[in-house]
């Protein structure tokens, strides 16, 4: 029989069709020259194979892919018990790839060559056989990456050199090795999540990495019970880097310890040990949640300071959920703003980010989505304590709050182990640092009295909005300082931060908040709804003597006999001439200038009973008369 010839349409189709799948080619090669390279691929992997392609648009087809535009953008291939050689020039070939996550397989062997890999983001090898020096090199040209994850292997040798180097780099986990001598010059407050416990480090910590906890570099006995485990299993344990020293571990020494000073301390280590293991059973019991949850956790962060979301559907307002395929992370934002546009995990992963601070409630960051879309993204860590339904509860209370001097919340992200808000970004510096910055540089703000008095105002309109919104809170804002008060170009101040009281677990507030700083909280352990009024006074006092009441704002391990009193009757004692240096030529004001001082001593009295409550002390603010009216 004669074959019949394809028509034009026929053969349109055929071609594109072709056209199509050609062009997935090269990934679909690498992948399958990656899988052969895993010795035991065939059961794992076992949808791996062509004619179906990894990737249709961004949906993925094959078993632990994250498409993006029908390229591979992550690999999530964890606890699959994998083992063979890494193939990473097959990977090399996939030009998109941003995220190789291979925690908990069975990989040995030497580190591979990740520096082939020069546009990945994120790299997690955690939990895995992998031994051996890492070169000094080894991550040189990795001028992307933000996440190195490679704790709970054998690794020894020095802790390679050109990690010190990578510009972007926010979090590193080399804990539960054997790395050997010290840590190379990091970036100073580059770091945020970073640990090294659990080695055989020594000499002194770079003053770069002071200011982390004394856990990221010890961790022996906190973790005592998961260095037993880890002995069980992989056959070997850690000295806890017993010669690391300086911040924030002990001042380094100028002599050797005795012998005998040795032994008293080995035998003190001995009989905590004996404590420890009394509680071994209780620690099994309430293991934490499995790791793949926090290794998502990890890759949600990274995507979040280039950051990762996506909505989940609430049929009240209108909202709807994003798809998730089984092989991709559960990362899964709430969106409470209508007038806002909506973004997905790609376009935070494809977003321009960067660091802009790191507090005691955990680190910010600004990711620009496009050029009129910028947001600002807060990772929080101490509200394990608050359960979902609270917390979403109390998210969209918060995000129904609008007022000219408050930032508005626009998303938040869920997981009990860590908190995610978002914002709008605004072109900004923080009040603390327009009061406290360094006076000697060049073309500062220097903030008048007229500009003073207006940031007051406005702060003090936020504060009575938030307690007018917010009548359920003892303290609607509780955590009001200069730190957390921003001004725009305007220098129109807005208040972050803001009721966060009932979601932050008790005992860091009580470390941390400034509402927990107040004579009523000392005296009474309680705080009452005029306690915001007294976050109001210091922050008037602090605002026009430009002084910083550093002693009794810190944890009160660091001051533990600062009392907010001392600072107040020390601000009292130098009236009146107590104004900011800025402020000297301004006496034609001094009237005005001691009028409002003193409505903050009032607000700042110890008898709760004396001070007056938010409304009052905002009407007595609003009569304060600025420069222009008093010259009139």
């Amino acid at each position: 029989m004669a074959r019949t010839p394809l028509t034009p349409p026929h053969a349109i189709f055929l071609f594109l069709f072709l056209l199509r799948h050609s062009s997935a080619q090269p990934e679909l090669q690498a992948l399958l020259k990656f899988k052969a390279s895993i010795t035991n691929s065939a059961a794992a992997l076992s949808n791996w194979n062509p004619p179906i392609p990894p990737c249709t648009g961004s949906k993925a087809n094959w078993i632990g892919l994250l498409c993006e535009n029908g390229a591979v953008a992550a690999l999530y291939l964890q606890r699959l018990g994998l083992e063979g050689a890494i193939d990473v020039a097959a990977l090399a070939q996939l030009p998109n790839l941003k995220i190789l996550s291979f925690f908990g397989n069975r990989f040995a062997g030497p580190l591979p060559n990740l520096a082939l890999l020069r546009n990945v983001r994120a790299v997690t090898l955690s939990n895995n056989k992998m031994s051996g020096a890492i070169p000094a090199n080894a991550f040189l040209g990795m001028t992307a990456l933000v996440k190195l994850d490679l704790d709970d292997n054998v690794f020894s040798g020095k802790i390679p050199a050109s990690l010190a180097g990578l510009p972007t780099l926010l979090e590193l986990m080399l804990q539960n090795n054997m790395f050997q001598g010290g840590l190379p010059p990091f970036q100073e407050g580059k770091l945020m999540n970073f640990s090294v416990a659990n080695n055989d480090l020594s000499g002194e910590i770079p003053p770069s990495l002071s200011h982390l906890e004394a856990s990221a570099f010890l961790g022996w006995l906190v973790t005592f019970f998961s260095n037993l485990f880890y002995f069980l299993t992989i056959g070997k344990y850690t000295t806890g880097n017993k010669d690391l020293c300086g911040d924030p571990l002990q001042r380094c020494p100028n002599f050797r310890l005795s012998i005998g000073t040795i032994v008293m301390m080995l035998l003190v280590v001995a009989a905590v040990l004996v404590v420890l293991v009394v509680v071994i059973v209780i620690l099994c019991r309430r293991r934490a949640t499995p790791r793949q949850n926090h290794d998502e956790i990890a890759n949600a962060a990274v995507l979040v300071s280039h950051s990762a979301a996506d909505p989940v559907s609430d049929p009240e307002r209108g909202e709807h959920p994003a798809t998730a395929t089984a092989d991709q992370p559960n990362v899964r934002m709430t969106f409470l703003r209508e007038d806002r546009d909506v973004f997905d995990m790609m376009d935070l992963l494809k977003a321009s980010a960067e660091i802009l601070g790191s507090g005691l409630f955990g680190s910010t960051y600004k990711a620009a989505l496009s050029e009129r879309q910028i947001v600002v993204v807060k990772r929080y860590r101490h509200m394990g304590n608050v359960s979902r339904q609270d917390f979403n509860e109390h998210m969209r209370r918060l995000g129904r709050l609008s007022h000219a001097n408050v930032v508005p919340l626009v998303a938040f992200y869920y997981r009990r182990d860590e908190k995610l808000l978002v914002y709008d970004y605004i072109n900004k510096t923080s009040l603390a640092a327009v009061l406290h910055g360094n006076r000697s540089r060049a073309g500062r703000k220097v903030l008048h009295w007229p500009a003073r008095l207006g940031i007051i105002k406005g702060i003090a309109r936020g504060l009575l909005y938030l307690h007018n919104d917010l009548p359920s809170l003892t303290a609607a804002h509780g955590h009001l300082k200069s730190s957390n008060v921003i001004l725009d170009s305007e220098q129109t101040p807005l208040l972050t931060d803001y009721g966060l009281v009932p979601i932050v677990n008790q005992e860091h507030a009580e470390q941390h908040m400034i509402s927990y700083k107040s004579p009523e909280y000392k005296h009474t352990g309680r705080i009452t709804k005029k306690t915001d009024v007294w976050s109001l006074g210091i922050l008037i006092l602090e605002i026009l003597t430009g002084r910083f009441p550093a002693d009794f704002l810190k944890p009160k391990k660091d001051a533990p006999d600062a009392d907010a009193a001392t600072w107040v009757e020390s601000v009292a004692k130098d009236e009146p001439d107590v104004f900011d240096a800025d402020m000297a030529a301004e006496s034609e004001c001094e009237a005005e200038m001691m009028k409002l001082l003193r409505i903050g001593f009032v607000c700042c009295k110890a008898e709760v009973e004396e001070r007056p409550d938010i409304k009052e002390a905002v009407q007595q603010i609003e009569e304060v008369k600025d420069r222009q009216t008093v010259s009139i």
